[in-house]
């Protein structure tokens, strides 16, 4: 109780700070995660909706929404595979690309602020310990 409690009570102080960060450049949270994955995938900056969805831990339908918002925005493009042209890819255009990267260092910026309470190796040790608890809830479960 004290571990899960203190990680909510977290989230719930740093969260309202994190979706300001992100309104400032005209997003929130979830945009923000759809544009920033489709940075970290490296060029040409695109995945198929498939990729997108099981990345994030979203349904499709929940994927599809937040795409026809940025897809308005400029910010990604759908285009047909080259690869299947049944399927399609989203792109990150290139000002979906300067914005993810512009919100992103303000974002850690910020972050850091959250965290200076702890010296460098608390943060590697919390990491750790973090990365430990949800892979080991992540895992399959035997009957």
């Amino acid at each position: 109780m004290a571990i899960l409690g203190r990680a909510k009570r977290l989230a719930n102080l740093v969260g309202p700070s994190i979706e300001d960060t992100f309104a400032k450049f005209g997003l929130d949270r979830g945009e923000f995660d759809v544009i920033a994955t489709l940075r970290r995938s490296g060029p040409p900056y695109q995945l198929t909706p498939t990729e997108m969805y099981t990345t994030l831990m979203l349904s499709s339908g929940g994927l599809t929404h937040r795409l026809v918002r940025l897809e308005k925005a400029g910010l990604i493009v759908r285009e047909k595979s080259t690869r299947d042209g049944r399927s399609v890819v989203v792109c990150l255009t290139p000002t979906g690309a300067t914005l993810a990267e512009k919100a992103f260092r303000v974002d850690m910026e910020n972050e850091l602020v959250f965290l200076q309470g702890l010296d460098a190796e608390e943060r590697t040790t919390l990491a750790d310990l973090l990365r430990k608890l949800v892979a080991s809830l992540e895992e399959p479960r035997e009957s």
